[in-house]
Formats: C-alpha cells, structure tokens, sequence
C-alpha cells in the first residue's frame, strides 16, 4: 500500500505537501505514511481514494486495476 500512495501522488505531479494539505497533517507525517513507518488511517485512506477518484482496494494492493470509484458505484 505505501508504494501505492507514492507512486500515484507521484504519477500526477502532486507534492506529498500538497497531500499533508489535504489531509490536514503535516508533510513529515504523510512521508511516514509513503515510507511504511506509520499506518494510513482508514479516514485517510477514504480520502486518497476519493481525490484521486480511484477504488480504495487499488491503493491498499488488493486489485490492480486503478478503477475510478464513479465505474464501481455503477
């Protein structure tokens, strides 16, 4: 999952303070939350998930398709 969330962030340009931002954290933690050394919340992870208006199984490694959430809800 942590690879995840980098490489996504990563994938559209964005910086991790622009994501600490949005999740009202500081970048020092959201970087604890790309490097593995704290858990991703569950409010966070919903949050990523509707952002980037992916599946929040994509994120957690659970499917590897990145389906937009609109797709599933269908």
């Amino acid at each position: 999952m942590y690879t995840r969330i980098k490489e996504i962030r990563e994938d559209r340009d964005i910086l991790q303070q622009d994501i600490a931002k949005l999740l009202k954290t500081t970048p020092q933690q959201y970087g604890r939350y790309e490097n593995g050394h704290r858990e991703l919340p569950i409010y966070h992870l919903k949050t990523l998930a509707e952002y980037y208006n992916i599946s929040a199984d994509y994120i957690l490694g659970i499917i590897d398709d990145p389906k937009p959430i609109k797709e599933i809800k269908k």
